[in-house]
């Protein structure tokens, strides 16, 4: 399967540039105009799915390539997975941002393979560096270092308190194997009313919970995330969310939740 769809290689610093504007064109196109279409295709009930942006201007949803390693450098995998769990603006801006790096790295992978020295690729740098990023024309904002600051800002605002963890620690939801660890760090530091260590308590009440989705235990050196709606946990490997993905999910729906929520 061909998922980046390049007829050419382009050789030249120009072809290279050339290559780059299809792409970035088809993927803003898909984040902007082609918006509801591209929601959809983006089924979290589906495998890891990628964003493609042709030379063409023409963009796709698909599967990763199968061959390691690919023909060029492939997507953030998985964009589909995160799409239920967040406002569709934030979602949009992060595929939006892991758009721009797969541009970036595709220009700069055909750079290497054809031998471009030093002065070429700052040329290649300085012709990209003076469009919009993809991050920019689906925000609105022409301000690239303000913008990263606000979706930084956003998304610290986003990691809210669970009631379930008993860590003083402002952590977020998902943070459930880190709150553990602090507690057993600290242990017979705090104690309930009964005199029992909550770091005790809650590593036996751990100890017996399930993964929603393959049924093991819980283990404390393995990331977990709690459903919002069924709370049932589930490994991080299991529903494919990743620490670093769960930063930027506000309310986190499983796969399960997420399909009922799809069908009135």
């Amino acid at each position: 399967m061909d998922v980046v769809g390049a007829p050419y290689n382009p050789r030249t610093v120009e072809e290279v540039f050339r290559d780059f504007k299809g792409r970035r064109a088809a993927l803003i196109k898909a984040l902007t105009t082609d918006v509801d279409v591209f929601y959809q295709q983006c089924d979290p009930e589906k495998e890891n799915l990628c964003l493609y942006g042709f030379p063409s201007e023409q963009w796709e949803v698909n599967l990763p390539a199968e061959e390691v390693p690919p023909e060029l450098p492939e997507p953030a995998l998985g964009i589909n997975f995160a799409r239920d769990g967040m406002q569709e603006k934030d979602w949009l801006s992060l595929v939006a941002v892991h758009s721009d790096a797969w541009l970036l790295s595709v220009a700069f992978y055909f750079g290497a393979r054809f031998g471009f020295d030093k002065a070429d690729r700052k040329r290649l740098f300085n012709m990209i560096n003076d469009l919009p990023t993809i991050f920019e024309a689906v925000t609105g904002s022409g301000r690239k270092q303000g913008k990263e600051k606000s979706v930084s800002n956003n998304s610290s605002t986003k990691s809210k308190s669970n009631s379930k963890q008993r860590s003083s620690e402002p952590q977020p939801k998902f943070s459930k194997p880190m709150a553990m660890a602090m507690q057993m760090q600290s242990k017979d530091e705090v104690e309930d009313e009964d005199g029992v260590g909550v770091d005790e308590e809650d590593e036996e009440e751990h100890g017996e919970t399930l993964c929603g989705a393959c049924g093991d235990s819980y283990a404390a050196d393995e990331f977990w995330i709690c459903c919002d709606i069924c709370e049932k946990w589930f490994h991080g490997k299991c529903v494919k969310i990743t620490p670093a993905r769960a930063e930027h999910i506000k309310q986190y729906k499983c796969p399960a939740c997420s399909n009922k929520r799809a069908r009135p």
